[in-house]
């Protein structure tokens, strides 16, 4: 695809909209039409989002232009749902949404559209013939991406145990008591024990790949004192040995450009400002255990929204996307 492919986003005050920002001004075939806000309309996009002031002259709108061919839906949970209804897209718009609200297959049909789940590494061939794409939460990314090999294979066999701290930009830009500095730095917290919204998204792309699997996925979720990334640690029961379970994950990652299978150990400095996920398997007695580490806002977020509008336009998967980690 030749022409620059025009962009709008919806939501745009808040840091999965500047992040889009970010990378879409350096993307080589995307222009950046209107990013609209109901609270910023007339006011400079660094205004809010500080760290583009000087590198765009773009000011708020108060709605989309009406000719982009790729509309992110940046909104709260639950709202992007109503706004699509409301809204009266040509049919020939593509829409990317960041929020819940298109992830669960029983979500996905709304005003004459088919939302795909955008896990490229799961559905990379669904994605590119799709008018339509549920971007996958932070913390699903992170944990599914963890273990599709396995459930691919059939080699879930037992419960799943997880453990994965974020960091404060997971709760958004709105401020809460636990994502102040006070609170947060020098303190660790768990929240939404067994119960976080992104494992009924976990849960159904397992059951999808292996619809065997009736085992409980157990996740503990932490709050880290740090701004960006996830780490997450996933062990579950496993026959395989640990040169067959590294074969796995080399073989099914093999044309992913984003997942890593490392041989050494990961930590989360390596993928942060990247759009990379790594992965690190080891064993231990009959435990297999999968490292996961990705930023929150890239692969987990904006990152992979920009990595889905490249399959859904025929582009190189990688475009705009190579950004080196803030290793120091």
């Amino acid at each position: 695809m030749s022409k620059q492919i025009k962009v709008g986003i919806v939501g745009g005050a808040g840091y999965t909209a500047g992040e889009l920002v970010r990378l879409l001004l350096h993307h080589p075939q995307a222009e950046i039409g209107a990013v609209v806000s109901s609270t910023q309309a007339g006011q400079p996009l660094h205004s809010v989002h500080e760290d583009l002031l000087g590198d765009t002259n773009l000011t708020f709108a108060s709605e989309l232009a009406g000719d982009e061919d790729v509309v992110f839906l940046c909104l709260g949970h639950g709202n992007s749902r109503k706004w699509l209804l409301e809204a009266n897209l040509p049919a020939s718009t593509k829409v990317i949404d960041l929020s819940n609200d298109f992830r669960l297959a029983a979500d996905r049909d709304v005003a004459s559209r088919h939302f795909v789940y955008g896990l490229p590494e799961m559905n990379r061939e669904q994605i590119r013939t799709a008018d339509s794409i549920a971007n996958p939460g932070c913390f699903a990314s992170a944990i599914q991406l963890a273990l599709l090999p396995l459930a691919a294979a059939g080699q879930l066999h037992d419960a799943v145990h997880i453990s994965a701290i974020t960091g404060s930009t997971g709760a958004g830009r709105g401020l809460v008591e636990t994502t102040g500095y006070t609170w947060r730095t020098g303190n660790i917290s768990t929240y939404k024990t067994f119960t976080h919204q992104h494992l009924s998204e976990i849960g159904e792309t397992l059951m999808g790949l292996q619809p065997s699997f009736d085992k409980p996925v157990r996740f503990i979720p932490y709050r880290g004192n740090f701004t960006r990334g996830i780490f997450a640690s996933v062990y579950t029961t496993c026959e395989l040995l640990i040169p067959e379970v590294q074969e796995l994950y080399a073989d099914y990652y093999r044309d992913a450009p984003f997942t890593i299978v490392s041989e050494k150990e990961i930590h989360l400095k390596q993928v942060v400002n990247t759009n990379k996920c790594l992965l690190h398997v080891s064993k231990h007695d009959d435990q297999v255990l999968i490292t996961s580490a990705l930023d929150n806002l890239l692969k987990g977020a904006s990152g992979q929204a920009i990595q889905n509008m490249n399959l859904l336009f025929g582009l190189e998967e990688t475009a705009g996307l190579k950004s080196k980690a803030s290793f120091f």
